[in-house]
């Protein structure tokens, strides 16, 4: 029986020829006329707009020489990694593999780059983290401003990273970039049930501010660096206010503080942190404790007062006797001190002068 097939190729398109099963060659624009009376003949139309050629068979259209001069083949192995740019304009990462990219219709560009190197440096580095398809083999991480990143890689640590955007190629090794916040920040230590050395319970709350002072250590000391430097500051605050009576406690507090940051600073600097401040937020006493504590405050507020009151009359009582001495010592002082009141009470109204015994009538004529 005779068969005769015809097969159109636009002049962007690109023709797979098999016979049998087996790649036979490509088929430029134009009309090919094919006689096929067992149907082994078949042609798989491509179009060359899409520059990457996509084939089950790839393997074989390869080996076989066809894509000399008209694409560009890329036999990428397990550390090599290449960027394509089409038109100029960057378009995705492939993973190790086989490639082929027609070059008839769109200009190519290829880009192949040992992975082996962890860390990934590109001029255009910025251009290729924004698209999404280098994810799969792109690790990026962007490290923000006032922020350290701690990298390590294959579980290792292996530097302390500015801010800035970087990327690491996935597969070789494993890459991990940690974000650690160097501002100053607070931990609120509230609520905390300590008895003091004399069985008295005080809830207490503090807060602390810190800032990391090193990265590393900040992230490979504890899993949680923030958690850890709460509980030791819970520790050093039942340590330092358990071993002083309340009275102590209430009347020294600024000691009391200062041991505490001192403690705190110490196991802090263990951990990569810096303490700016410690400080005793709020303390709270017990009702009945806080009633029985007024009580005193009264109590010795009272005999304060009392005590200024006598000694304000012992003051007054000891000037009286000063003065009633000099008098007596002073006769002539006395005649002005008693002329003083005559003149006061002169000055103040009318005088009636009431005469009695003998005596008082001539002291009194004898003062005017």
């Amino acid at each position: 029986m005779f068969v005769l097939k015809r097969y159109k190729i636009r002049t962007y398109e690109m023709g797979l020829l098999f016979r049998d099963g087996e790649f036979r060659g490509l088929l430029s624009a134009g009309k090919h006329w094919f006689v096929d009376p067992l149907c082994k003949v078949r042609v798989e139309v491509v179009s060359q707009r899409d520059p990457w050629l996509v084939h089950e068979k790839l393997d074989l259209i390869v080996k076989s020489g066809a894509l000399k001069d008209r694409a560009v083949v890329l036999d990428l192995k397990d550390y090599e990694r290449a960027l394509v740019w089409i038109e100029n304009r960057f378009s995705h990462v492939l993973p190790a593999g086989l490639y082929a990219y027609w070059t008839g219709q769109k200009d190519v560009r290829v880009e192949v780059v040992d992975a082996r190197n962890v860390r990934f440096e590109h001029a255009d580095l910025k251009v290729i983290a924004r698209s999404s398809i280098p994810l799969r083999v792109l690790g990026v991480a962007t490290v923000e401003r006032d922020h350290a990143g701690v990298l390590f890689i294959d579980g290792r640590y292996a530097d302390t990273l500015p801010p800035g955007l970087y990327a690491f190629w996935r597969g070789p090794v494993e890459a991990d970039v940690v974000d650690v916040d160097l501002r100053e920040t607070m931990v609120d230590v509230g609520g905390q049930d300590i008895m003091t050395a004399d069985k008295v319970t005080l809830r207490l709350n503090a807060v602390v501010t810190y800032k990391v002072a090193d990265a590393r250590r900040a992230v490979s000391r504890t899993d949680d660096v923030r958690q850890a430097l709460y509980r030791e500051t819970q520790l050093v605050l039942r340590a330092v206010v358990g071993a002083r009576e309340l009275d102590a406690f209430l009347t020294d507090k600024d000691a009391v503080t200062d041991e505490i940051e001192q403690n705190v600073s110490r196991r802090a600097g263990e951990l990569g942190l810096e303490i700016a401040s410690v400080g005793i937020r709020d303390v709270i006493l017990p009702g009945d404790m806080k009633e029985l504590m007024n009580k005193v405050t009264e109590a010795k507020k009272a005999a304060e007062a009392n005590l200024i009151s006598r000694r304000e009359e012992t003051a007054a009582i000891r000037s009286q006797a000063n003065t009633a001495k000099l008098l007596a010592d002073s006769p002539v002082l006395m005649r002005l001190r008693e002329l003083e009141v005559l003149e006061k009470i002169a000055t103040a109204g009318k005088l009636n002068i009431v005469l009695g015994e003998k005596g008082l009538a001539d002291r009194v004529v004898n003062l005017l």
